[in-house]
């Protein structure tokens, strides 16, 4: 999904110069986007909605899978042909191409600049080397920015936190590292510090996000860092609970998102039982099989991974976990595929998402032998989804009669006629919604950013059907 990013209109000079911003990707990439955004806008830059108003165009691009590759050339095509003048950056920026340059000087050779992810003062480089700054960021102030955390381009009531940047891990599908690099967590009092100020600025959800979210702090050997005046480890458990603390006077949902299944997440389960964060846990699962995941050399013991969700479900019985697949992996034999069937019946994953296997250039599982056919893959896509999409209507329709908190996300007329929400189990953009009926209270009113209680009356496919009350 690509959109030109602009935060809200702000009152400038103007003379001030206009940058046009497409992100592309994943929200670790949007909040890269975030960061460069707050730059600029410190540095009194306007952002422009349209590539033809701007003195330049940033591109903050994805390069994960062919599809995404495509997106993002034809993105940077575009700016180029509307604009002219674009610097690119994100992970493409740092994928070589056939001949060992870089992929997008090969593709768009009259870019302005070139860096690749997490290069927000590379791209400020860039930006002021072709359009001078034009004031001094430490005098002027940010306007609607979240204090230290910056701008956002999600809405106003809920963020992205990025608390790491990169992954140890070496798996053979997935060329990450190369392009982000190894695990480098931030500093835990810099993390909670941004948490404080997207709370005390009306965040009501916080979606923790990395590229190994139970691995925070590996790099640092758990270091004591300091929050608030007090000692806090460097690790995931200690954030996490920290984090709670930090949002329960603002009456804030705290959402953890690729969260590895190592055995420490064990620790994090009661938290969650205890309601200090949401029960819900996204965990990158993409195999069952013990062969399938020692091809893709797959990290935390994957083959116990039945046994360690029975056993989260035990301390949390309200546990919602969404997972993603890979189908038609190489050397996937017909019974490792149904392997994986069974255990996503078992397991009775409330939301997954699949992938059919993608050859991305540089991913080592290339190399592996057994390469199915496009056709299988796909068709074996299309059967695990069959299978997932009835594992979670079933377990949806286990929620009707019962009453549950949603946050508001959409309520035209003070929700007058209704409007669109979502529970503690659907996380924004990749999860289900709830359809929120006309209240039948004449006084009772719906606000976007705001929690209500409603009672679940119905289930449309992947989503809930609710009555405020």
């Amino acid at each position: 999904m690509s959109e030109v990013a602009s935060p809200e209109p702000t009152t400038v000079s103007a003379a001030a110069p206009k940058v046009g911003f497409v992100s592309l990707g994943c929200p670790k990439a949007l909040t890269d986007s975030e960061l460069i955004l707050t730059q600029l806008s410190a540095e009194g830059y306007q952002t422009s909605k349209t590539f033809e108003g701007a003195d330049l165009v940033i591109v903050n691009t994805c390069g994960f899978i062919d599809d995404a590759v495509k997106e993002s050339l034809d993105t940077i095509g575009e700016a180029l042909a509307e604009n002219g003048r674009v610097i690119v950056t994100g992970c493409l920026g740092a994928k070589t191409g056939e001949a060992g340059g870089n992929l997008v000087r090969q593709m768009h050779p009259s870019v302005l600049a070139v860096t690749g992810p997490h290069a927000t003062q590379e791209v400020m480089d860039a930006v002021h080397a072709n359009l001078p700054k034009p004031h001094d960021p430490f005098i002027d102030l940010v306007p609607q920015a979240f204090g230290v955390a910056g701008l956002k381009l999600t809405p106003r009531h809920y963020a992205y936190l990025k608390i790491s940047e990169g992954c140890n891990h070496r798996c053979t599908f997935c060329i990450i590292p190369s392009m982000r690099g190894d695990l480098v967590s931030r500093p835990v009092g810099d993390v909670l510090g941004e948490a404080k100020a997207l709370f005390e600025g009306g965040v009501k959800e916080l979606l923790v996000i990395s590229q190994d979210t139970s691995a925070y702090g590996v790099d640092v050997k758990y270091r004591t860092g300091f929050w608030d005046g007090k000692p806090v480890k460097t690790r995931m458990l200690e954030l996490v609970h920290t984090l709670g603390e930090i949002a329960e006077p603002y009456g804030a949902w705290v959402r953890l998102h690729y969260v590895y299944p190592y055995p420490s997440v064990d620790e994090v389960v009661p938290l969650m039982a205890s309601g200090k964060v949401l029960p819900y846990l996204d965990v990158p699962l993409q195999h069952s099989h013990p062969d399938v995941l020692r091809r893709m050399k797959r990290p935390a013991s994957g083959e116990k991974n039945l046994e360690r969700i029975a056993r989260w479900r035990e301390i949390c019985p309200d546990l919602v976990i969404r997972s993603t697949f890979i189908a038609g992996f190489p050397g996937e034999t017909e019974a490792e595929f149904e392997h994986l069937l069974d255990f996503i019946r078992e397991a009775e994953i409330d939301r997954a998402g699949c992938f059919a296997y993608s050859p991305v250039q540089g991913a080592a599982a290339n190399e592996l032998p057994g390469m199915l056919p496009e056709a299988e893959r796909e068709a074996r896509r299309a059967r695990f989804m069959e299978v997932a999409e009835a594992v979670s209507v079933a377990r949806l329709r286990r929620r009707i009669g019962a009453t549950m908190q949603v946050l508001v996300d959409s309520a035209p007329a003070l929700g007058r006629k209704g409007g669109v929400g979502r529970t503690y189990a659907d996380a924004p953009e990749i999860d289900g919604t709830v359809r929120l009926l006309p209240p039948e209270k004449i006084s009772k009113t719906l606000k976007v950013g705001e929690f209500t209680r409603a009672r679940i009356v119905g289930a449309e496919g992947h989503d809930l059907v609710a009555l405020p009350i």
